[in-house]
């Protein structure tokens, strides 16, 4: 296997050929450092690459396996870190000129969850400004390209992750995930991201001001290689006070299909019954739903009465921002991104009443989907409304001919209000080559059925194989 092959295999195969010691971690984690100093200069994706530590980790993983030690689930898998989540003694700027030289005390627990797996830190990826946009560069690090074209954005705010992924710059990445961050980047580049239920993945520090819709969440190529990051990020941490017990759920195996599967009910929305959707995305994820449909599950047009709830988003979201930014002195907002310092200043302009008034029709449109979802066990939607939009802009200003807000262009963020899981997996591509992703959300709680469904899903369309034009 030469090392761009070697690069583009998957985790769980990773993994389980270092445990037959057919794959070495040395030589797996030199290809991926080796594919890194090659392609980063022109993607973006890390911002801070850890080649000599990588590779000690990964002759000491070595060792452990010739040694005959007890070996975790990713021992001597290579991973990358979004720079907004704690590891400790590694600076963690989370774009911000304002935390250039920011070093956490700790691990998060997702770090150090994947640490105590064996898995092999690579190094940390981009992001925008406090992960506050779909869009992926900072005045600290520059920007982020998207592999499948460079002139377009990876998306964010987990975009150098995923675009790290996508172009064999690793083969698994940790991000986040709070209005869509992991889902965008996933259908912009070709990947799978999943969104867990809300507390499954445990989150510390608290992400101030969206502590009840922020996720902890893998990005990687395939949906068992998700499951596989799941199986060890999914542990209860007791720093984060709204983690949820251990469910003991084998996500790897909730893969797999299941005799039950021809009685599960899906609804396929093409729009969430609010959204302005361009043509050939809705097209490639009408042409991914009837394939379901097609492959023998149920599967029913029609739409939760959700309204247009960007308001919420813009309420909620944009006064956690005003929270955060509104009243920084002068110098510092002069060092950040201005777009952030403007969206901010504008939310500061809400009263507390629009702030109540935002959360109670939250509250609304969960106990809706509630309601939807004691009809269905499952919700299909295209994950946004466009493919990869141009670099050097937060986000389309018009779909369609109809103005949208900040995320107005996405299906995601319903489902962080809700703590729903759902899962974004590649439906196709444009005829530009540009990835379309797939939404599939599920009930809280029923992640099993969120991977089982993209699974399927997988297995009817692969997409694993198919890699950027330059990769």
């Amino acid at each position: 296997m030469n090392d761009t092959d070697l690069c583009f295999t998957s985790a769980v195969e990773l993994a389980s050929s270092i445990r037959r010691r057919e794959l070495s971690p040395v030589e797996i984690t030199r290809a991926v450092l080796g594919r890194i100093e090659k392609l980063n200069g022109r993607l973006g994706a890390y911002v801070l690459v850890h080649a000599e530590r990588a590779m000690q980790k990964a002759r000491d993983a070595e060792s452990q396996v010739m040694r005959g030690e007890p070996l975790g689930l990713l021992h001597g898998v290579p991973v990358s870190i979004k720079d907004n989540l704690w590891t400790a003694g590694d600076r963690t700027t989370f774009g911000s000129r304002l935390m250039a030289e920011f070093v956490p005390p700790e691990d998060a627990p997702g770090v150090a969850a994947l640490r105590a797996s064996g898995a092999i830190f690579v190094g940390r990826t981009n992001l925008p400004e406090f992960a506050w946009r779909g869009s992926t560069d900072n005045r600290l690090f520059g920007e982020s390209r998207n592999p499948w074209d460079p002139t377009r954005t990876p998306g964010g705010s987990t975009g150098g992750g995923a675009a790290a992924v996508a172009a064999g710059l690793g083969p698994i990445a940790l991000g986040s995930d709070g209005a869509g961050s992991i889902r965008i980047p996933a259908s912009f580049c070709g990947l799978v991201g999943l969104k867990p239920t809300f507390g499954r993945v445990p989150m510390y520090p608290a992400a101030g001001g969206h502590e009840l819709t922020a996720h902890v969440c893998p990005i990687a190529r395939t949906v068992r290689d998700v499951a596989l990051m799941m199986n060890v990020i999914a542990r209860y941490d007791r720093r984060d006070p709204f983690a949820l017990p251990d469910d003991g759920l084998d996500h790897l195996l909730a893969c797999e299909p299941s005799p039950a599967d021809r009685s599960i009910r899906i609804a396929w929305s093409p729009d969430l019954g609010f959204a302005a959707v361009e043509p050939e995305t809705r097209d490639i994820a009408t042409s991914a739903a009837r394939a379901l449909a097609g492959a023998g599950w149920k599967v029913d047009e029609e739409s939760p009465d959700l309204g247009d709830p960007a308001w919420i988003l813009q309420t909620l979201y944009g006064g956690a921002q005003a929270g955060a930014h509104a009243a920084r002195p002068p110098e510092q907002k002069a060092l950040m991104d201005p777009e952030l310092v403007a969206y901010a200043e504008a939310a500061a302009q809400l009263t507390v009443v629009d702030h109540l008034k935002a959360v109670v029709a939250r509250q609304a449109m969960v106990d809706t989907l509630r309601r939807f979802f004691e009809r269905y066990d499952l919700l299909v939607t295209p994950t946004l409304c466009v493919p990869a939009f141009p670099l050097g802009t937060v986000g389309p200003r018009q779909v369609r001919g109809r103005d949208v807000t900040h995320l107005g262009w996405t299906l995601c963020y319903p489902f962080n209000y809700s703590g729903q899981p759902a899962i974004s997996v590649p439906a196709g591509w444009t005829a530009d080559g540009l990835p379309v992703g797939l939404q599939i959300v599920g009930r809280r709680l029923e992640d099993a059925l969120v991977l089982r469904a993209a699974a399927a899903f997988e297995k009817l369309r692969p997409w694993a194989a198919r890699r950027p034009p330059d990769a």
